[in-house]
C-alpha cells in the first residue's frame, strides 16, 4: 500500500465539505474527523489520512473474506472483459450458477431465487411477494429489528433511530425479540423466557390482527439491533406457533449469509428452523451490490405480475459471488469464523470483567460479536461511551462499527478470514480503548493490562 492524503479541490474544499454540500444531512459519517478508505488488503485497509487500520467492521459486514482476494478480483477482471450487462431479460449463467447453490443450501422444497441488488431491495421484494401471496398486508415483525431504508422495510424495523416514517403500506404487529438484556423477562431461565415470548406472541396474533397475516420477518441475529439473539428453543417455538396459525416466515440473513456466525450458510438453520423465505445480500458478493430471495415455489411464483431485475444478477456481481462462495468453501471459513468468533468473545469477555462496569454485556454468534456499553453500575445504556469508543479505537488504528437499539453496542465483526495473530491484535486495541474510557468516566487511574 502506499500513503495517501485528502487534498482540497481547485476552490479549496475538503472532501468533506464537498460531501457536506451535495449530500443528505441524514447520511451520517463515523469520526470526528471522517475517513476515506482509499485500498485495503486482507483484513487491512489504508485512510486517505495516510495511517493503515485493522479492520474490524467489514464494510458494514459486506466485505466478508477481507480486501484485495486475488481469486475474487480475477473472477471480476475475467467477466468484466466479457460482458458488463446484459438484464434478467436474458439467460446469465453466472446466475443460475449461483442460485443453483443458494437453493441446494436452503434446505427447502423446490427453492427458487430471484436476484436484485442491495438487503434493502431483498427484504422489499420478499414482503412483496408474501403479502400477493397472502392477500394481505399484515406482518409480524420483532422489536429491535433493522430489515432496510425503503418504504415498507422500515415499516418492519422495530428501531425507532432507524424508522424514518410512521406511514406505511404494511400492517405491523411487533413481537417480543428475545433480547434478554433489556427485556421485562430477563431474570427468568430460559425455559420460562421463551415460555414468556411465545405466550406474548399467541396474545398479539389474536388480538393485533385479523388472522390472516402475510409473513412473519426475523433476523436470525438481530445486525443493527446489537447482535442480539434469542435463547436456544426461541425460533423453533416460535415456528410451531406460526405453522399453527398459517404464517411464512421470512428470515432475513442479509448479514449472517453466507456463514458469518459459523454454523453454516445461512443463520436460522442452527436454530433448527428452516423458513419459507430467506433474504441475502451483503457479504456474499464480498462487498459487491447484491441481493436475493429464496423462497419456496409456490410462494415465490404466486406474483400476479410480471417482474423482472434489470441488475439483478448483473454478470460481474454473479462472478464476483460465485468466487466468493468458492474461497469460503475450499477454505473452511465458515469453522473459521466459529474459532475466531470465540476467541474473540472470550476475549472480550475477559476485558468486559476489568472494564469498572462500562461493560454490560458481551454477546454474539461467529463473526457478529456485539459489546453493549453501559452507564458504570448500571444497565443504562451509554450511547456517548459507545461513540467514544468507536472514535478511540480509530486512533489506535481498529475500526469497528456501532449499534444497538440506542446507540450504546460496538460491533466487532472482522472477515472471516481474520487469523488469530489479528483477533488477538484487535483484542489488545480494543482492551486498550475500553479501559480508557473506564478511567475517564470514573475519574482514576485503570490500570492497563
Amino acid at each position: 500500500m502506499t500513503n495517501a492524503h485528502p487534498t482540497p479541490d481547485a476552490d479549496g474544499r475538503t472532501l468533506l465539505e464537498r460531501h457536506r454540500a451535495v449530500m443528505p444531512d441524514w447520511m451520517s459519517l463515523y469520526y470526528d474527523e471522517p475517513l476515506e478508505l482509499v485500498s485495503g488488503r486482507g483484513r487491512t485497509v489504508l485512510g486517505s489520512d495516510g495511517r493503515e487500520y485493522l479492520d474490524c467492521f467489514g464494510g458494514l459486514l459486506a466485505t466478508m473474506v477481507g480486501h484485495d482476494i486475488p481469486e475474487i478480483t480475477e473472477a471480476i477482471r475475467r467477466q468484466s472483459e466479457r460482458i458488463l450487462h446484459s438484464s434478467t431479460l436474458y439467460l446469465l449463467s453466472g446466475q443460475v450458477r449461483l442460485a443453483e447453490r443458494l437453493a441446494a443450501a436452503s434446505r427447502m422444497a423446490d427453492p427458487r431465487v430471484f436476484f436484485v441488488n442491495s438487503g434493502t431491495e431483498a427484504v422489499e421484494a420478499a414482503l412483496l411477494i408474501a403479502t400477493a401471496h397472502a392477500s394481505s398486508n399484515q406482518v409480524l415483525a420483532l422489536r429491535g429489528s433493522y430489515h432496510g431504508r425503503s418504504f415498507g422495510t422500515v415499516a418492519t424495523t422495530g428501531i425507532r433511530a432507524w424508522s424514518a416514517t410512521g406511514f406505511s403500506p404494511l400492517q405491523v404487529s411487533y413481537l417480543h425479540s428475545g433480547y434478554r438484556y433489556r427485556s421485562p423477562f430477563r431474570d427468568l431461565d430460559d425455559a420460562r423466557f421463551v415460555d414468556a415470548c411465545i405466550e406474548e406472541m399467541r396474545t398479539i396474533i389474536e388480538t393485533s390482527t385479523s388472522g390472516r397475516v402475510a409473513a412473519m420477518l426475523a433476523e436470525p441475529v438481530q445486525g443493527a439491533g446489537g447482535f442480539a439473539e434469542p435463547p436456544p428453543g426461541f425460533f423453533q417455538r416460535t415456528k410451531a406457533v406460526l405453522d399453527e396459525y398459517g404464517i411464512p416466515l421470512i428470515s432475513d440473513e442479509v448479514q449472517t449469509a453466507w456463514g458469518r456466525t459459523g454454523r453454516g450458510p445461512y443463520g436460522m438453520h442452527a436454530h433448527g428452523v428452516v423458513p419459507q423465505l430467506l433474504t441475502l445480500a451483503k457479504g456474499i458478493a464480498n462487498g459487491l451490490p447484491i441481493g436475493a430471495v429464496v423462497a419456496e415455489a409456490e410462494i415465490m411464483n404466486s406474483l400476479p405480475a410480471n417482474s423482472i431485475s434489470t441488475a439483478g444478477g448483473n454478470p460481474v456481481v454473479m462472478a464476483a459471488a460465485n468466487a466468493t462462495l468458492d474461497y469460503i468453501e475450499e477454505r473452511g471459513l465458515i469453522e473459521q469464523a466459529d474459532r475466531m468468533g470465540e476467541l474473540l468473545q472470550r476475549g472480550l469477555r475477559a476485558i468486559a470483567a476489568d472494564s469498572q462496569g462500562i461493560v454490560g454485556e458481551v454477546r454474539g454468534a461467529g463473526l457478529m460479536i456485539g459489546v453493549e456499553l453501559v452507564e458504570p453500575g448500571t444497565s443504562d445504556p451509554a450511547p456517548a461511551l459507545a461513540v467514544a469508543a468507536v472514535q478511540r479505537a480509530r486512533e489506535l488504528g481498529l475500526l469497528i462499527g456501532r449499534g444497538g437499539l440506542y446507540g450504546n453496542v460496538l460491533r466487532v465483526t472482522p472477515p472471516m478470514t481474520v487469523t488469530a495473530e489479528e483477533a488477538a491484535r484487535a483484542l489488545e486495541l480494543l482492551g486498550e480503548t475500553i479501559r480508557s474510557l473506564a478511567a475517564e468516566r470514573l475519574g482514576a487511574a485503570v490500570p492497563v493490562a
